[in-house]
């Protein structure tokens, strides 16, 4: 029995769990995978999605910005700091026991992954220990925790008029192309949606696309090569193609599909490209699903970028010099070595999201709500990458293809300013559960959750999720009765920045 409870090893997890262990409870950290750190450890840089430092505060600034910017260094960082915390690595939630509105216990499950760092499938997993806390915290990617314990959320997207945002739902299509779309008529190419022909604001199931941030090299000393998958199939592969096709002899283009595009030093989804290093569509599974769901989607988002790479090395309607250009390179094995240079995190920019008090919507990131429960400060633009690839109508009318849900909207400083989430946005309703809060998978609409979703944000939540965690063990009481002046100034204490003066 513990007084806190963290699941999920993500950087916000870590930051929660020495959170709580600083502010005097006793702590245990769940982590499904075989290292900490999240995204921070799989490619993404500390301070990367962080415009404004000065918006950050706490641990994120005072510890985590200073863990480097080497993926290796990061996770050698991670495992250092949290050294005192009781960990149980490549575990997860099976089920959840609860009495009343509380959560009593959780029931754990093996979850090692592969070799390539892909999750356990549920059937292959086996039962393990429980874990009883007092409160628990939900750190993690996906929301295990909060959807077994049975804490209503959401997945999608809301349409226009759920919340009033002018930006949500279905959007306008991106990148159009006149490329036929058909194998043959009625049966359109792999790597293409059908379209469900809901109108622009209008819901539906999609969630924007993951990836992996990785390294490329040609230098033999640490290159491991990119394999084809057992299935491939150059017809799999002929929207791309069609694709290369349209875009001719252009290099720099052509880069766009394949390695991407260079953030940072690693690679990332080119979002003006009509096809790139990822799949869409599949994501949706993901978001929701089981781990033997999760499992077969990890491994597409693998197997794509693999069958992807050996395509574009091969095929001869592929640029010789692009042909060559592209079979030199390999993963680089130095940067991701226990996984043979495949990251160990896939890129879930959005799973579930809690349905609590309160949801951030695109009103709270145009800074046209003032709470006075502020936890911390977001500070981002809203920013989706596409969700589907569609056949699409062109501006005349030509059928070809399109990506669709692509928005990169008010730059990385959204309206200019940070906007302030409330204490309520990590909380759930009275009603649902009285002992969890969930900084990472918060709520938020799709739109609200696009600007919230950098991992400095996440991080700066979830300490002071661990803070008022501390402070309900003490009071003995629901995290929703938590008194929240007193917190805030603990926070403050603590370094938090929970304002932004506009003078």
């Amino acid at each position: 029995m513990v007084d806190v409870c963290v699941y999920g090893g993500t950087p916000a997890g870590c930051v929660a769990a020495m959170t709580a262990q600083q502010e005097g409870a006793s702590v245990v950290l769940i982590e499904p995978g075989r290292s900490l750190g999240g995204m921070l450890s799989a490619g993404i840089k500390p301070r990367q999605d962080c415009p404004l430092p000065a918006a950050v505060g706490g641990l994120t600034r005072d510890a985590v910005f200073g863990f480097g910017d080497h993926p290796a260094d990061v996770q050698r960082a991670f495992h250092e700091w949290t050294a005192g915390i009781d960990v149980h690595f490549e575990r997860r939630v099976r089920s959840v026991t609860r009495d009343g509105n509380r959560i009593t216990a959780i029931q754990l499950e093996t979850s090692t992954p592969d070799r390539w760092g892909v999750p356990l499938p549920a059937s292959e997993s086996v039962q393990d220990i429980d874990v009883r806390a007092d409160v628990f915290i939900d750190a993690s990617y996906e929301g295990d925790l909060m959807a077994l314990a049975g804490v209503p959320y959401r997945t999608g997207r809301e349409s226009r008029d759920d919340f009033g945002e002018d930006l949500a739902g279905v959007r306008p299509v991106t990148n159009w192309t006149p490329i036929d779309p058909y194998v043959a008529p009625g049966e359109i190419l792999p790597l293409l949606d059908a379209d469900h022909r809901r109108p622009v604001g209008a819901a539906d199931d999609y969630a924007q696309a993951y990836n992996f941030r990785f390294y490329v090299t040609t230098d033999p000393a640490t290159r491991a090569p990119i394999t084809p998958p057992d299935n491939y199939s150059p017809n799999d592969y002929e929207l791309v193609r069609r694709y290369v096709a349209h875009l001719g002899p252009d290099l720099e283009a052509l880069r766009g599909i394949f390695p991407g595009w260079l953030n940072s030093g690693e690679y990332n989804y080119q979002r003006a490209s009509l096809v790139t290093n990822a799949p869409l569509g599949v994501s949706r599974a993901y978001q929701d699903g089981d781990w033997e769901t999760r499992a077969r989607v990890w491994r597409q988002h693998i197997d794509y970028l693999r069958g992807l790479h050996h395509f574009l090395s091969t095929d001869p309607g592929v640029p010789a010099e692009f042909r060559a250009e592209t079979a030199a390179y390999g993963l680089d094995a130095s940067v991701f070595p226990d996984t043979d240079g495949w990251p160990p995190q896939l890129y879930v920019r959005v799973a579930r999201r809690l349905d609590g008090v309160y949801t951030v919507t695109q009103a709270d990131v145009a800074n046209l709500h003032d709470p006075d429960d502020s936890i911390g400060l977001a500070l981002f633009g809203v920013d989706v990458y596409p969700v589907r690839r569609i056949p699409a109508a062109g501006p005349t009318g030509q059928l070809g293809v399109a990506t669709e849900g692509d928005m990169f909207i008010g730059g990385h400083l959204g309206t200019g300013r940070p906007y302030p989430v409330p204490y309520r946005a990590v909380t759930p309703k009275r009603g649902d559960c009285g002992n969890l809060l969930v900084p990472v998978c918060l709520s938020a609409t799709h739109i609200g959750y696009a600007a919230t979703r950098m991992e400095p944000v996440f991080c700066v939540l979830a300490e002071s999720a661990a803070v008022a965690a501390v402070q309900a063990v003490r009071a003995g009481c629901a995290v929703q009765d938590v008194d929240v002046p007193a917190l805030r100034r603990r926070l403050v204490e603590r370094g938090q920045v929970l304002g932004w003066d506009v003078a």
